[in-house]
């Protein structure tokens, strides 16, 4: 920079509020930008701009509520105290969030991490152990209680403006989501806000979660008389509740969507049971990581109108479903439940998770159960998913009963390579009407040590078109199966065999199978090719094969 320039503007006072801020610097910086582009002048009219200017102030409500949704909710609220136009924008949010997460200092998360990190280390005993504790402790206490004033000043603020002489519009929201610690002094308050917006603001999606802080593990519970002093006129639509209490649900009668997750083990089995039994009007029931250890949960609801259930990774003594008729989408994810699927009538979407034996071999290799006990009975399915993995195949590989009719698009994910690839095929032949068949291998240390000895086959397929394999590796049994596939499956178009590849989900009864590049040898893929075609008749030679 040139001194005479660099002296005047150490000299140059400073700015005045509205001044414009127009120096000798800006003009060199833009003479040098003119010369720089071949333009003969940049000067350009600027309009003189102040302190007082409030642009943000001068835009609609409707596009301040479009940024006050894309801030959180402690944020937005904030913004009331502004003016008095502002008090009256925040009131227009239909979804609030109050999230204990969003209070948590990042020292906080550090200090847990190491915490966590001392505890399983030689480190564990250090001086400073218990004051890394306290500080853990000191931080959820604080966050918790600035929480709570949030929360009671919002309260005590709406119940200012509904007796307000103005006449200002009562607040109404659709979604609320609390995630909070449970702990006794923060109750209060949580269930003071969930009653206020079941029975004034008309919440129709409500999330409850409580969250267990780093050294312990609570429950949330709700007053005597539940969630809300008036039920039966709420218009409560959707309810999930992690760790918390199982409340009374019967009068809801607007409730069609249930998300029971991580519930205390003291929850009795008769407040599941009437989930089933005392709200027909449910349509979809969630049930996860939830253990029931007083007795045996016998669902018989003939009235229910439940047409999802999912239930994964839950412990329970005995889950017996016996009747449910409107039901057509379920998932038994790593969780034992007894049932037959002849009592659901209107079931077409099934998954079925089940591991068994996943660490070690059992001591009796010979598998004892039946396919029927998990695929017995289903006439009307036409989307399956299964998932069977463990050390050793658990089930045998024939039953003479089973059949699925109406079967058109079948996944088997995560088939250990070390089983028996082949074990398919007796979902094959219980399907005359299958048309896409996807299987996914996941690979395992161990080599196949169970091949299965099948008889020539007697079905012949004429709809399936579709046959894709991820983590092919061109094992001997796994192009035997695709030689039967190729075989039996008269009107096959497309034969797809991934090495590299995965099975990404879209809920629980939808996936996409997607592939990773991989580039095969030419020795290889000829070789590979050869024996696959070798046994396959000359009527299937148009099938297109595609390895990747």
């Amino acid at each position: 920079m040139p001194r005479f320039i660099r002296t005047r503007w150490r000299n140059r006072k400073p700015w005045k509020p509205g001044e414009r801020a127009i120096g000798t610097l800006r003009s060199v910086h833009r003479s040098r930008l003119s010369s720089a582009i071949g333009k003969k002048s940049l000067y350009l009219p600027l309009r003189a701009s102040s302190y007082s200017d409030d642009r943000v102030s001068a835009l609609t409500d409707d596009l301040l509520l479009l940024i006050l949704r894309r801030l959180d909710t402690r944020s937005a609220l904030a913004t009331a105290t502004l003016s008095k136009r502002w008090a009256s924008i925040p009131r227009g949010l239909d979804a609030l969030s109050f999230r204990v997460n969003d209070i948590l200092p990042p020292r906080y998360h550090q200090c847990t991490r190491i915490h966590r990190e001392a505890n399983f280390s030689a480190y564990g005993y250090l001086a400073n152990f218990r004051a890394l504790a306290a500080n853990i402790r000191r931080y959820e206490r604080r966050a918790m209680r600035s929480m709570s004033i949030s929360i009671n000043n919002l309260l005590d603020a709406d119940d200012y403006h509904e007796n307000d002489p103005d006449g200002r519009s009562l607040r109404s929201v659709s979604t609320l989501r609390v995630e909070f610690f449970a702990t006794w002094p923060s109750s209060g308050c949580i269930n003071r806000l969930i009653a206020k917006a079941v029975d004034t603001w008309g919440v129709q999606d409500l999330e409850i979660s409580a969250k267990a802080t780093f050294f312990r593990l609570d429950s949330h519970s709700f007053p005597h008389h539940g969630l809300c002093n008036d039920p039966q006129n709420s218009r409560l639509r959707s309810l999930k509740l992690a760790a918390c209490h199982l409340p009374q649900l019967q009068d809801f009668r607007t409730l069609t969507s249930l998300v029971l997750q991580g519930l205390p083990d003291s929850t009795p089995t008769a407040a599941y049971v009437a989930v089933f039994t005392l709200c027909p009007q449910l349509q979809a029931v969630h049930i996860k990581s939830c253990n029931i250890k007083q007795g045996d949960m016998v669902i018989h609801a003939p009235r229910s109108e439940i047409k999802q259930l999912i239930i994964e990774h839950c412990s329970f003594g005995q889950f017996k479903l016996y009747t449910l008729p409107m039901l057509e989408r379920m998932a038994v994810i790593d969780t034992s439940v007894f049932y037959n699927l002849s009592s659901f009538p209107c079931l077409k979407h099934l998954n079925i998770t089940r591991c068994y034996g996943a660490f070690k071999r059992r001591t009796i290799t010979i598998p004892s159960w039946d396919l029927n006990m998990f695929l017995g009975g289903s006439p009307g399915i036409t989307d399956l998913v299964v998932r069977f993995t463990g050390y050793d195949r658990w089930f045998k590989i024939w039953s003479s009963a089973l059949l699925l009719p109406k079967l058109r698009r079948l996944l088997i994910a995560d088939l250990p390579s070390s089983w028996d690839v082949s074990w398919p095929r007796l979902l094959i032949e219980a399907a005359p009407c299958l048309e896409s068949l996807h299987i996914h291998i996941s690979p395992w240390e161990e080599d196949p040590c169970d091949d299965i000895v099948w008889q020539s086959p007697k079905v012949c397929h004429n709809q399936l078109k579709e046959f894709v394999i991820t983590g092919f590796q061109g094992t001997e049994r796994q192009i035997y199966f695709v030689s039967f596939v190729m075989k039996v499956a008269t009107k096959l178009e497309s034969v797809s065999l991934l090495k590299n590849g995965l099975v990404q989900g879209r809920g629980h009864w939808d996936w996409d199978m997607v592939k990773q590049q991989h580039q095969w040898g030419n020795e290889e893929r000829i070789k590979i090719l050869n024996q696959i075609s070798k046994d396959v008749p000359c009527s299937t030679s148009t099938v297109q094969v595609v390895l990747e």
